[in-house]
């Protein structure tokens, strides 16, 4: 356990996130010691690395931290209107002492996957079905899974900002600055007409408590991914989107195609909570669903996910179109999903 702490605090670090990093590294210490982080986990010394342990710990503080049940260690946090310390003692003394005094508060975030619905993703989404639509102009059904609260339901809500593309609404409250590298997507006229979410535990983004549970997993330093997290929930207000509670792989199974559209199947960093014997069983019923494709009832894969690579761009975008079961990869982009540098478009325009 206290390896993967360590491992989780190296990650941290190579995307940016120097406190977090920090913080990592001094509960690995402490539950080689035996302290209070070893007894807030005696309860799930069997989970697995990917179950992202470490995450979920520091979410519960973090939520402490922004209910303001904890102002001397918000001091510390960003996101909470504090500064980064230049005492790392204080720092993780101040931490500590959370982890004692709201230890009931804190122990149920350890049963829960980190939610942090990234948004900087749909990025890749909303290129992605740039290229969806520019091979058949109809209109889109996107369904998400593993789509934590939705939010990148709303990628063509999303304002794509900077030196090589302008796209999506000009008054969009969330704008993605220097989102795109490289080529660019088609600039093709996107509609999508239903928006359907499954996720195990969907997070309603129009609640106090689901917005708490959101920004608790969004790390305590990056004010940039808050600001676009609260962005984000300003449109889901206004963009409203299904959200189903369910297995991912049962609704693919579930899932019908419609005449005149594209169904669109989108995932992002989710493929890593499945077990590794179903990840064939995704497969399968990606293909069930594309082998009934027909030039007019169409259907995409549309996926973000990790491949085995020490690179901070290892997380590639590809996407398969059915009938024909056309597979490219797009693009890559970091685990956050800014910036989306994509292998295959057109030149850029001069802005």
């Amino acid at each position: 356990m206290a390896g993967d702490f360590r491992w989780q605090a190296q990650d941290a670090r190579a995307l940016g996130s120097a406190l977090y990093g920090t913080l990592l590294e001094r509960c690995a210490d402490d539950i080689e010691a035996g302290g209070p982080t070893a007894e807030l986990l005696k309860d799930h010394l069997g989970y697995r690395r990917r179950d992202v342990m470490p995450l979920r710990l520091l979410a519960g503080v973090h939520a402490v931290v922004l209910t303001g049940e904890a102002p001397e260690l918000a001091a510390f946090y960003p996101s909470a209107g504090g500064r980064l310390p230049d005492d790392a003692q204080t720092l993780w003394r101040r931490f500590r002492t959370v982890l004692v005094e709201h230890r009931e508060t804190i122990r149920p975030w350890l049963d829960h996957p980190p939610q942090t619905n990234e948004v900087g993703r749909g990025a890749a989404l909303a290129g992605g079905l740039s290229f969806v639509v520019a091979e058949s102009a109809l209109p889109v059904r996107l369904v998400e899974i593993g789509a934590s609260a939705g939010l990148n339901l709303r990628a063509d809500h999303f304002r794509i900002a900077g030196d090589v593309a302008q796209r999506g609404p000009e008054a969009s409250p969330l704008v993605l600055l220097g989102a795109w590298q490289g080529l660019v997507p088609p600039p093709a006229r996107v509609e999508v007409h239903d928006r359907v979410g499954v996720d195990l535990a969907p997070v309603d983004p129009t609640t106090e408590t689901g917005r708490l549970r959101l920004k608790a997993f969004v790390w305590a330093d990056q004010v940039a991914r808050h600001a676009r997290l609260d962005a984000a929930l300003q449109i889901a207000e206004q963009v409203p989107a299904r959200l189903v509670a369910g297995d991912a792989i049962a609704a693919v199974h579930r899932l019908q195609l419609a005449p005149g559209t594209w169904t669109v199947l989108w995932h992002s960093v989710f493929r890593q909570y499945l077990p590794s014997d179903r990840y064939d069983d995704l497969d399968a019923a990606v293909r069930t669903i594309g082998e009934q494709a027909t030039p007019t009832m169409r259907f995409a894969h549309l996926t973000l996910e990790p491949i085995a690579s020490s690179t901070p761009d290892a997380f590639p975008v590809t996407l398969t179109t059915w009938p024909g079961a056309h597979r490219r990869r797009l693009a890559t982009a970091p685990a956050h999903g800014l910036p989306v540098t994509w292998l295959t478009g057109e030149a850029p325009a001069d802005l």
